[in-house]
């Protein structure tokens, strides 16, 4: 799991240093540059699986716009500097990524790590190093074998090649879109039934009861049937409302229902990353249910091991955060007078209270401006 990240030089993130928790909640205005955080954990999960070509970043959710706006944009003599992101992991694991690109039209992304500079480093000096040297410096040339192989074993405990800005839309969830490029679950929510398919046929079956009981959510939810032959052509599930006679299917539930089971099915699969964005988790959702979402969410992402980095404009998602837990996260985002994204943690000891000093909900703290993030030009 991430505990911090730092950028420099990617989009309207100048110069940010952040440390997260198990579910990071980012609220701000349009514009902020709440999503350009995301994007930059897309663009090292990218590297890490050696795929910086634009339509690979593209299907993870990253918004590719020609190199020089990559970077940030602020001063002109930034325009050929690297964009470097440092990772720093759970398990005393980090690592430093130098991207680079000559600006020039078709051109891909190339990344360096701190570490394969170091590899680089120790792997000159073995090969320019002479017989008499091995026997004069024995002990100190099989350090550098040493520290070499340290290095490479550092590298493959390294595992974030997965990460996805997911974004899921009405079409493609409504028709059951077949899985794309990325498995198995697209950007849009591509490949949801033959998910939903797979996970039926776990042997533990607690995996799809999690599924059903979080569709409780719904008043009127009383039951699922999912198919369990994953190579059958069936394109649908077939719901029970409790107050109608007649089933129905995918293709005539409302639009909440539908992001809902995307985002529990997205949480509880074995298969889908382990840190992951949604981008707008707020869609299409009653304000009510956008709290108990986000609750619902957190629970979830405790019991089944997975980070989630999420973006609202709702303020009733706020009220389903609890900052009195470490792991859930709340960082307003803005940017300062030079344009720079900047964010801010809001946590118990800076929550804002009423004027009598009364606790105050954090949506109505938010919607009377006490958190920032709102617009401040009208």
């Amino acid at each position: 799991m991430i505990e911090k990240i730092h950028i420099q030089n990617f989009k309207s993130i100048y110069n940010l240093e952040l440390e997260v928790g198990r579910v990071n909640l980012f609220i701000g205005e349009n514009g902020s540059g709440k999503s350009n955080l995301l994007e930059a954990l897309v663009f090292v999960s990218a590297s890490e699986s050696n795929m910086l070509a634009n339509e690979f970043l593209v299907s993870r959710g990253l918004r590719v716009p020609e190199p020089e706006l990559m970077r940030s944009a602020f001063y002109e003599e930034d325009r050929n500097k690297d964009i470097i992101i440092s990772i720093f992991y759970s398990n005393h694991l980090n690592e430093k990524y130098f991207f680079s690109n000559d600006n020039e039209e078709y051109t891909t992304w190339g990344v360096l790590t701190q570490r394969d500079r170091e590899i680089a480093y120790l792997s000159h000096r073995l090969n320019n190093s002479t017989l008499a040297e091995w026997n004069d410096t024995n002990e100190s040339m099989m350090e550098i074998v040493s520290q070499l192989s340290s290095i490479r074993n550092i590298q493959k405990k390294i595992n974030f090649k997965k990460f996805i800005i997911y974004s899921p839309e009405n079409t493609a969830l409504r028709i059951f879109e077949k899985e794309k490029q990325i498995q198995p679950l697209g950007i849009n929510g591509e490949g949801l039934l033959k998910l939903l398919k797979v996970i039926n046929n776990y042997e533990d079956k607690s995996y799809i009861n999690t599924i059903i009981e979080s569709l409780q959510l719904f008043n009127w939810f009383e039951d699922i049937t999912i198919p369990t032959d994953i190579s059958s052509m069936e394109d649908r599930v077939i719901i029970k409302d409790k107050y109608l006679y007649r089933e129905f299917t995918q293709r005539s539930a409302n639009e909440g229902f539908l992001f809902i089971l995307f985002y529990i099915t997205l949480i509880v699969a074995k298969e889908t990353p382990k840190a992951f964005a949604i981008d707008n988790i707020d869609a299409s959702l009653n304000p009510k249910l956008c709290t108990k979402l986000m609750t619902l969410l957190t629970e979830l992402a405790k019991k089944y091991d997975k980070q989630i980095f999420l973006t609202t404009h709702n303020p009733a998602i706020l009220d389903g955060i609890n900052l009195n837990d470490e792991e859930q996260r709340l960082f307003v985002v803005s940017r300062n007078k030079k344009g720079h994204t900047r964010m801010k943690e809001i946590t118990v000891e800076n929550k804002p209270k009423s004027s009598t000093d009364e606790p105050l909900k954090l949506s109505e703290a938010f919607l009377r401006g006490y958190l920032g993030g709102l617009p401040k030009g009208f």
